[in-house]
């Protein structure tokens, strides 16, 4: 037998336990944490303001963040408008970030930080939902968006828009751009809203 046929079979006898190393290996890492479909990037400080001129909120307001990482929207609509705010956060570390700086801001008796996947939260009470998540992702979560809030409710994401859901409102603000939405009474894709 060559040398070459004799670690061919060397390797051929190996790779069970390389495949099973290798799939071992994966099923440690997903046991590691949450499925996170995006990284956490902190929304500047100017953005966050433009997000909630944009949303034009108002007394009595429920204000969702879907994605609030630190929770620095929640926190800055709770203190800025007195509203009740919801932040929505996969990562249980940023969640209690998120809730250490809402005391820290005083306004833990307005913001709540639930750890939940987006797609699987009922946000039908809110008349505001923030975003800054990623072009699939905002499309994906459309359909939830229009079916959950009724119509009037505001959206507004900052950097990534809706596909043929024409915003109504686009800011560049510290050269990045925000869109703003309002929910019609219906939509009909490629036409948009039908009020």
């Amino acid at each position: 037998m060559s040398q070459f046929h004799a670690h061919a079979s060397d390797v051929i006898s190996a790779l069970p336990f390389r495949l099973a190393l290798l799939a071992a290996f994966f099923l440690a890492l997903a046991g590691c944490g949450p499925r996170v479909d995006i990284h956490y990037i902190p929304t500047p400080e100017p953005v966050v303001e433009a997000m909630l001129e944009m949303a034009e909120i108002g007394e009595g307001d429920v204000l969702y963040d879907l994605g609030s990482g630190d929770g620095r929207i929640p926190i800055a609509a709770a203190k800025k408008f007195g509203v009740r705010a919801v932040g929505i956060e996969i990562d249980p570390q940023l969640i209690k970030v998120a809730r250490r700086n809402a005391e820290e801001a005083g306004v833990s008796h307005l913001v709540e930080f639930r750890e939940s996947d987006l797609f699987a939260t009922d946000f039908s009470d809110a008349d505001v939902v923030t975003l800054y998540l990623g072009d699939m992702l905002n499309l994906r979560l459309r359909p939830q968006l229009l079916e959950q809030l009724e119509p009037g409710a505001r959206v507004v994401s900052h950097d990534f828009n809706m596909g043929d859901w024409a915003p109504e409102e686009r800011r560049v603000v510290a050269n990045r751009p925000v869109f703003k939405w309002t929910v019609p009474e219906t939509f009909i894709p490629g036409f948009g809203g039908v009020d």
